[in-house]
């Protein structure tokens, strides 16, 4: 469930009022460094970064937060195939006052399919998306995933989903927070399982008859 602002805010003042607090840097950038003033995190936060990275060919992208993460949501990474794009998102954190916490690395991307297709979308302006169309899952991607994004700040909210194939370590950490002054982000990752393609499935006499089984039973 997505934390109001508000509420946020109240909590944070709460808990920092009665512990000590790790100073961090805040900033974010449409490339893998980024420098900014420092801010006040909360208990049990660390100083995070969050970094995604375009691992389709041609163009490049990336995009690099840094502020403040629940030390439970640090140092995780993992691919995910949406449509056309094929990307990675990680974090990392370090436990020091302004430190720089290290990039989080993605493994190579694979391209040979592994049976395994999920529904494939992206919404704008909404926390959930459905489709009928489809995507082939590749290499270690093989669990569907829906991944809801909501980014509070000035009084506006704005939720974004996505769906597609990607690795089990996104069911591992069912969510990511990223916090600083000016805004919130929440992520929440859902795993499903996904469809078989026809040429993976091999209807063996025992398969067949677990099948009938089934039906009659």
């Amino acid at each position: 469930m997505m934390i109001s602002l508000v509420g946020f805010l109240c909590l944070v003042s709460a808990l920092t009022a009665t512990s000590s607090d790790l100073s961090c840097t805040q900033c974010e950038s449409p490339s893998s460094t980024c420098s900014g003033d420092s801010i006040t995190c909360p208990y049990k936060f660390m100083c995070g970064s969050v970094y995604t990275r375009d691992l389709g060919e041609g163009v490049r992208s990336e995009s690099l937060l840094r502020g403040c993460i629940p030390s439970s949501e640090c140092n995780h990474s993992g691919t995910m195939s949406v449509m056309n794009r094929h990307f990675g998102i990680g974090s990392s954190c370090c436990s020091s006052d302004d430190c720089t916490p290290t990039l989080p690395t993605f493994p190579t991307k694979s391209h040979n399919p592994n049976g395994v297709i999920c529904p494939s979308c992206i919404a704008v302006k909404s926390d959930w998306c459905y489709t009928s169309d489809t995507i082939q899952c590749t290499g270690d991607e093989n669990t569907c995933l829906i991944q809801a994004t909501e980014t509070q700040g000035s009084g506006s909210k704005a939720p974004t989903a996505m769906r597609g194939c990607a690795t089990k370590s996104f069911c591992d950490h069912d969510s990511l927070f990223y916090y600083t002054e000016e805004s919130i982000m929440s992520v929440t990752y859902t795993c499903t399982s996904g469809s078989i393609s026809a040429h993976k499935v091999v209807l063996t006499p025992a398969i067949l008859c677990l099948l009938l089984l089934k039906l009659f039973l």
